[in-house]
């Protein structure tokens, strides 16, 4: 990988800004005890192949919106929101768990899709969900493309350390209640800061559309906790030392892998993908320069490319590069 440098005196212009693209629509499903909505891009090509497409923690089936019309001329995309994200009901039973995220995931794909194989991607919570689903039920996968997934890493930085903080009982919940008396706009942006390298990437809409949503989520009276049971669930597999640990189930997937890491990614170390080059069997592993935590929304264009080349030819061994 090529180190990447920057100068103050040589900045780069301000990028253009992406086309914009209105979310897809989507319904809410009965899966279980649970409700779950999900987000359909109806294909516009011939023989598409299914995939679905999970978001991260604090996010939505939205996040998907440009990296799904960008493929829709190969895959028929479906995008849940996990419970208590988006317009998906909070758990009833209070299990957020990310095995539990994974086996509704799978049986929305399964009542979707039957018994073919599908595209997975994943973005940070959910890669780390993708791993799980992957993992679990092979049968179900087809390929499996991973964007900045928040798999362990126990090493903090000044950038993420709030996140094991915040997972603390007591604390997270007066820490949330705290940033949820900030104004609506001033959360957005923040968040914004944290997942992207460069926000003047944004297309004016979608930040109307990201501060409406905010909006939405902020008369959801179990939005907080649902958020907070999803980061405690996700840390939980941090603790785990049996063989359902995350970095032992990546052993065991051996469908073609995609991990696509943002250089300038201030939740998820890029360093991972060095590991991640050695715990998955059969990986391509690409590290974006200029790019953030959720390069599916920054860079679209580039992560729509490489699955493109995944798929035309998948890989037989791990190996790594820089875009």
């Amino acid at each position: 990988m090529c180190p990447v440098t920057n100068s103050v005196s040589n900045k780069p212009p301000v990028p253009a800004l992406n086309d914009y693209v209105a979310p897809w629509p989507g319904e809410l499903v009965e899966v279980g005890t649970r409700q779950v909505f999900v987000r359909h891009a109806p294909p516009t090509g011939a023989n598409p192949q299914p995939a679905v497409f999970i978001h991260g923690l604090g996010g939505s089936s939205t996040n998907w919106t440009e990296l799904m019309s960008l493929l829709d001329d190969a895959v028929d995309g479906i995008a849940p929101d996990l419970a208590g994200h988006g317009q998906s009901p909070p758990a009833p039973d209070g299990d957020y768990k990310l095995a539990t995220h994974a086996r509704i995931v799978a049986e929305v794909v399964r009542q979707r899709f039957g018994d073919q194989k599908v595209h997975i991607f994943g973005n940070s919570l959910g890669g780390a969900t993708a791993v799980q689903l992957a993992a679990g039920y092979p049968e179900l996968v087809r390929t499996l493309t991973l964007i900045s997934p928040a798999l362990p890493d126990y090493v903090p930085r000044m950038t993420n350390i709030h996140m094991p903080v915040i997972a603390v009982p007591g604390v997270g919940e007066k820490l949330t209640e705290k940033f949820a008396q900030r104004e609506t706009d001033f959360r957005v942006h923040a968040s914004l800061d944290l997942c992207y390298a460069d926000t003047r990437r944004i297309p004016p809409q979608r930040l109307a559309d990201a501060i409406e949503e905010a909006k939405i989520r902020d008369a959801q009276p179990y939005a907080n906790d649902a958020l907070l049971a999803s980061l405690r669930g996700l840390i939980g597999t941090y603790l785990d030392k049996s063989a359902t640990r995350p970095w032992k189930l990546a052993e065991k997937i051996t469908a073609p892998t995609l991990l696509i890491y943002g250089r300038k990614d201030k939740l998820v170390n890029p360093k991972a993908a060095h590991r991640a080059t050695k715990a998955f069997p059969n990986a391509a592993v690409m590290v974006i320069p200029d790019s953030g935590h959720v390069s599916q929304m920054e860079h679209p264009e580039l992560v729509a490319a490489a699955w493109r080349q995944l798929v035309a030819a998948p890989q037989k061994s791990s190996r790594s590069s820089t875009r």
